[in-house]
């Protein structure tokens, strides 16, 4: 596709069995709309909260996570289904900042630095060719990526979501997953947002039944709270631009900030990779656009006061939930968001999703983008008796899922994403070349998943 002339996927109505819509393809644009929409409720949770966990303005990173997500399509020419939301790789990042005195200038000058190495990344990509991000992630280790990823992300569904309201939590998930598996064409779609809809209406419900829940709230504490509150959405105005500032560029600030240059580059990677897999299309000449793209859409925002974006997990499962990849609805979402940064009263309606309707939800959804990771694996046929192949990845998997922390110093520390991409990076090609060297292993460099990228034909 040389631009944005979506064509309508048979009759824009149904899916026939095995059939996906490609980025290129779009529904009719009811549908379209609707599917963006679905996108925008399962990422803004997320959206929301790596700003206000970072102490940035929750309204301006949704407001930036549309211009991100309208920027990147543009620079890929429509050809990446993408949403850029508000990054939580560095809320642990914001943290340490904090903790030396710094405040949002600092931290949002140390994001824009982190955005200008990653399209600097991009071009270097894109010149070069694919074939060196391969060379460097081959399927074992890009499959344990998107894994740890996905999976890194359980402890947010099983200890903010879920303790909020374990009953709706249920009841949410066994109706999203029966919606997924029982409802066809359209429906089955956006069973995501029905199942939201239905947690929301049944959190409704209950409160009026039943009264107050005792049990956690959105900030840990147990106490009694509605599970439905409704006052900010009372008081929120309908129309107010959110609170901007520039950057403010400090060395140590930077220093903290660099190192999650690399969950970037696996992320964007893991996600080209994945969206590959699932539409069946090589999108391999695109990928350093995309991360480069990442990257200029990272230092929009930030210079705006806004935090890191990057490509939404979120995202990836609605798309593998509904085989819709059409660009068409990211572009809806995108203008979704863009509105809606400019709307408190929306924004305070989506941020009282109750925890419970959230965690049912994120349950199924960080399971589906976790277990891409093992359909990497599985469609390149990584062979795990191989020590090469199951060392890095078995340890960088837990590390990530586990939330192992390796201190560096007192103002330097790594742990979770960061931290396991980086044990299942070096701890593979170090192996690699430890085993070639004691002649053990006589494998070339671009093992069989890859190899193909070198084929011109390919």
């Amino acid at each position: 596709m040389s631009g944005f002339g979506w064509k309508l996927h048979g009759d824009g109505r149904q899916l026939r069995p095995g059939e996906v819509v490609k980025p290129d393809e779009r529904l009719s644009w009811p549908r379209t709309i609707g599917l963006g929409a679905q996108h925008v409720v399962s990422m803004i949770g997320a959206c929301f909260v790596a700003p206000v966990l970072m102490g940035l303005d929750p309204s301006l990173g949704l407001m930036a996570s549309g211009v991100a997500t309208l920027l990147f399509l543009v620079i890929t020419r429509g050809r990446i289904p993408s949403y850029l939301g508000s990054s939580l790789s560095f809320v642990g990042v914001a943290a340490v900042i904090g903790s030396q005195g710094g405040g949002p200038a600092q931290l949002t000058g140390a994001l824009f630095v982190v955005g200008l190495a990653l399209a600097v990344v991009g071009v270097v990509v894109q010149r070069l060719g694919a074939k060196v991000i391969h060379a460097v992630l081959p399927p074992a280790v890009t499959g344990a990526v998107v894994m740890l990823i996905g999976f890194n992300l359980a402890p947010v569904a099983a200890g903010t979501y879920w303790p909020q309201d374990q009953w709706v939590a249920l009841a949410t998930m066994l109706f999203t997953g029966l919606a997924l598996v029982v409802l066809r064409g359209f429906w089955s779609r956006i069973a995501i947002f029905l199942g939201l809809v239905f947690g929301y209406v049944l959190s409704w419900v209950l409160d009026l039944s039943l009264g107050k829940i005792h049990s956690a709230d959105g900030s840990g504490k147990v106490v009694d709270h509605w599970r439905l509150d409704l006052t900010p959405v009372k008081n929120a105005d309908w129309i107010g631009f959110p609170d901007m500032h520039a950057p403010s560029f400090s060395a140590s600030a930077i220093v903290v900030a660099l190192p999650v240059l690399i969950a970037l580059v696996a992320e964007n990677t893991g996600h080209i990779k994945a969206v590959g897999e699932m539409t069946g299309e090589s999108l391999d000449d695109k990928l350093g656009t995309a991360i480069a793209a990442d990257g200029a859409a990272t230092m929009i925002s930030t210079v705006a006061g806004g935090p890191a974006t990057t490509t939404y997990a979120e995202n990836i499962g609605v798309m593998a939930a509904t085989r819709v990849y059409s660009t068409a609805a990211y572009t809806c979402a995108a203008l979704f968001a863009l509105l809606f940064g400019l709307c408190p009263k929306f924004g305070a309606f989506v941020v009282a999703i109750p925890g419970g309707v959230l965690g049912g939800i994120t349950v199924i959804l960080y399971g589906m983008i976790g277990l891409l990771g093992a359909q990497i694996w599985v469609r390149n046929k990584v062979d795990f008796s191989q020590p090469l192949n199951l060392i890095p990845a078995a340890a960088g998997v837990i590390v990530g899922i586990g939330g192992v922390t390796l201190k560096i110093s007192d103002n330097f520390e790594l742990s979770g994403i960061a931290l396991g991409t980086l044990l299942v990076l070096t701890g593979f090609h170090s192996l690699r070349w430890l085993s070639k060297a004691s002649g053990t292993s006589q494998e070339p460099l671009l093992d069989a998943g890859t190899t193909r990228y070198d084929d011109p034909a390919a």
